[in-house]
């Protein structure tokens, strides 16, 4: 079986950094103007969870909250013993604007009984959390990126999204498309030859690539290159050297690729504006 996900993190790193253990009695917020999603673990008691548009939902089991991209919310616990929970911000790559980050939903909401695959990780992450020990912050930030990774997983097998680079991992034709658009970046990609990866005529590829991952093979590649172009950008690399290796064939293609998705901003001022 292909593995569907390595070939992802190869070019973005995933950090997480848990910043909260234990109870929470009174009400927390968090906005959408930092460069942060975040992942709540909810381990006891009753927790209201509310989001920017008034929606309202009230979790009485244990669960998973995950908000991949910045948004605006509220949590709070509802007992008088407060609500137990793990908390952490989360980084996917370069930027929220990343295929992975953008395939899931504002707020994905699991309970960890249905949590396939995690029952491990949520013990040992428990575990550190309420046990003082050497290294903790280090343990619980690496489990955290290993819940994320299997809750990226478990999406796929369950069909939790229904579009996006996530239901086209799922897709075992699109699946060998992807994976080698991922890989190699780099490659002179057609159609054709992401057709003929996948196993699938050019019409058929097109018309089953559009439905499933909403966007176009031709703009999935595009976003992907630029995604990738912005993690090297931000190690530092030079920008003539990143256009090779994102697929151009020199600094001015990149920047005008750059610019069409990005209001005009070249590579350069989209790194200066990153701080």
């Amino acid at each position: 079986m292909q593995d569907r996900l390595s070939a992802l993190f190869d070019h973005f790193r995933l950090q997480a950094r848990v910043f909260h253990v234990g109870a929470l009695c009174g009400r927390a917020a968090f906005d959408d103007t930092s460069d942060v999603g975040h992942l709540h673990v909810l381990r006891s008691g009753r927790l209201r969870l509310d989001d920017a548009d008034g929606g309202q939902r009230v979790l009485d089991q244990p669960s998973l909250i995950f908000y991949a991209r910045p948004t605006a919310h509220w949590i709070a616990g509802e007992d008088a013993a407060g609500a137990e929970l793990v908390c952490a911000s989360v980084r996917i790559g370069a930027d929220m604007g990343n295929p992975i980050a953008r395939s899931l939903p504002p707020v994905l909401v699991i309970a960890l009984d249905a949590a396939s695959g995690m029952q491990a990780t949520l013990d040992l992450l428990f575990d550190e959390a309420f046990n003082v020990r050497c290294g903790r912050q280090a343990a619980l930030d690496r489990l955290s990126e290993l819940l994320i990774l299997q809750l990226l997983r478990h999406c796929m097998t369950a069909g939790t999204v229904e579009s996006g680079v996530l239901a086209g991992l799922a897709d075992m034709r699109l699946a060998k498309a992807l994976n080698a658009i991922h890989a190699q970046p780099d490659a002179a990609w057609t159609l054709e030859t992401m057709a003929g990866t996948s196993g699938m005529s050019r019409a058929r590829f097109a018309e089953h690539f559009r439905e499933t991952l909403g966007i176009t093979a031709g703009d999935y590649l595009t976003d992907w290159r630029l995604s990738v172009a912005k993690t090297l950008l931000k190690q530092g690399k030079p920008v003539k050297n990143i256009a090779m290796n994102v697929g151009y064939n020199n600094a001015s293609a990149l920047a005008r690729a750059f610019a069409a998705r990005h209001d005009g901003e070249s590579p350069t001022a989209w790194l200066a504006r990153q701080g």
